[in-house]
């Protein structure tokens, strides 16, 4: 594949990647704010409880075959089916586990109606297992059109329902219906539109040369999914489900632009890079200018989003959703950095390092046991700023690693974004200080603070002739006459 052509299809496959990110969660976003402002904090706590075992699950019925296969680069149909197989008998296995588990899980947070939510919702594990093939195909095919129009199809569909059984007094079932129908649907139509199906054939020695390397990515993802999933297991234990409820709201309004621009960026950069893994010079090029373009989005994104944290809970939530704003601001402040964390870690798989992966996300999650501590004994908001600290020591050992490999030193990565980051930290705070001189209606006050921080950004990148800014300037202009020509 020329250069041309990889660059071509990486910019496309980054829009549509983006695009199934954020119109997806956008659409979960707005049935979110809706369904928090019928049920209660509460209700959002009990289902936060039972993600977390959820999740764990997940890490294990995909089991990193998912980048393994990405990785090689002719996968065969015995591959395919192989890890097929695999994903469904792990999915029946832990959907048989959570079963029996029900009860001692509800035992565990004191909560009896966990016992009924937490068997119903095991349920997705089986239904995920049947669709894990097919989005990977169209993911290592750089293909996101057709998972962006699955994913909004089915996202449209499960909220409506949610929306009308939260209306009609089912409470948290609501919620659980919601995710039930959603991955149901997303599978039926990765099946209804995909062409790949599944032969009736396993190989041990394609389950054995996938797993050599998905092992690792598999206890990577493994310890990194109970990290993410510690704190809200240790606010449910330790506090109550509506404070629980609180962090996972906060934490949605967190995810939507952090975890959706990682996951663009992730989804095509690993594929893309992959492509160029023995050519030093376009793999260092590729990278920068994805590290660049990325982390000028995400940095003014999320502190403007700290900046405005108040005004939109407020607004779009209601007053009963205040406490959630402390959480959110330090969520933001750790959230930020997500992009560069993955990004630097897909350049390890890219080289084909998952051992160092595992290395570095051992050591890393040892360093947050202090901060797991701090929640219990110090308290929530503790906790959360232990968790920025640790993203930002976190990157420093990403970055340290995978810089070696393709010589991009720390401080050469880190020269790249300081100027952006610097310019955001500014325009963030001027924001924030007109809560101090402007006593205005909250929904004033917050298109007053969008208005403000959109400008400010253009100011000061204009003046500073900020380089990520003039790119990402370069492709828009390029990008709107060939629109309107074609359109013509």
């Amino acid at each position: 594949m020329t250069s041309v052509s990889l660059t071509q299809k990486t910019v496309s496959g980054m829009f549509w990647s983006f695009s199934d990110s954020i119109a997806g969660q956008i659409i979960q976003f707005i049935v979110g704010l809706i369904l928090a402002r019928i049920l209660t904090p509460s209700e959002f706590g009990l289902i936060g409880m039972i993600t977390v075992f959820l999740a764990i699950s997940q890490s294990f019925i995909d089991s990193g075959f998912g980048q393994a296969l990405i990785r090689k680069p002719e996968a065969s149909e015995l591959d395919y089916s192989t890890v097929f197989f695999f994903n469904i008998i792990v999915g029946v296995v832990f959907f048989g586990l959570f079963f029996f588990l029900a009860p001692p899980i509800a035992r565990f947070y004191k909560e009896p109606e966990l016992q009924s939510l937490t068997r119903v919702l095991s349920i997705i594990l089986i239904i995920n297992s049947f669709g894990l093939i097919q989005r990977t195909i169209l993911t290592k095919n750089i293909d996101f059109k057709l998972q962006t129009k699955i994913t909004v199809i089915s996202a449209i569909i499960s909220g409506s329902v949610a929306i009308y059984m939260a209306l009609n007094d089912f409470g948290v079932w609501s919620l659980v219906w919601k995710s039930l129908i959603g991955y149901f649907l997303q599978t039926l139509l990765l099946w209804g539109f995909s062409k790949w199906r599944p032969r009736f054939i396993f190989s041990i020695q394609s389950f054995r040369e996938l797993f050599a390397f998905g092992s690792k990515l598999l206890v990577s993802g493994l310890i990194d999914t109970i990290y993410r999933n510690i704190y809200p297991l240790i606010i449910g234990k330790f506090f109550s489900a509506e404070e629980l409820g609180f962090y996972s709201r906060a934490d949605q309004f967190n995810k939507l632009p952090s975890q959706n621009i990682t996951g663009a960026v992730q989804r095509v950069s690993y594929p893309s890079l992959s492509l160029v893994q023995d050519e030093p010079d376009k793999l260092k090029s590729g990278y920068k200018k994805i590290i660049s373009s990325t982390m000028f989005i995400t940095f003014f994104i999320m502190l403007g989003m700290a900046a405005v944290a108040k005004a939109m809970i407020l607004v779009l939530i209601g007053e009963k959703w205040l406490p959630a704003v402390p959480y959110l601001q330090l969520l933001c402040l750790g959230g930020m950095l997500f992009p560069l964390h993955a990004i630097n870690l897909n350049m390890l798989k890219v080289k084909g390092r998952s051992d160092l992966f595992l290395q570095l996300e051992i050591i890393k999650k040892l360093l947050a046991i202090p901060v797991i501590l701090a929640g219990i004994f110090l308290g929530i908001n503790a906790m959360l700023a232990g968790m920025a600290v640790l993203s930002f020591v976190a990157y420093f050992i990403n970055s340290f690693y995978s810089g070696k490999l393709i010589n991009y030193s720390v401080r050469e990565q880190v020269s790249d974004v300081l100027p952006t980051f610097l310019i955001a930290l500014l325009v963030s705070f001027a924001v924030y200080s007109l809560t101090f001189f402007l006593d205005i209606r909250q929904i004033t006050m917050l298109i007053i603070q969008i208005t403000t921080g959109f400008l400010l950004m253009i100011l000061f990148s204009e003046i500073t002739r900020l380089k990520s800014y003039l790119e990402i300037k370069s492709i828009l202009m390029t990008k709107i006459p060939t629109h309107r020509k074609r359109s013509n």
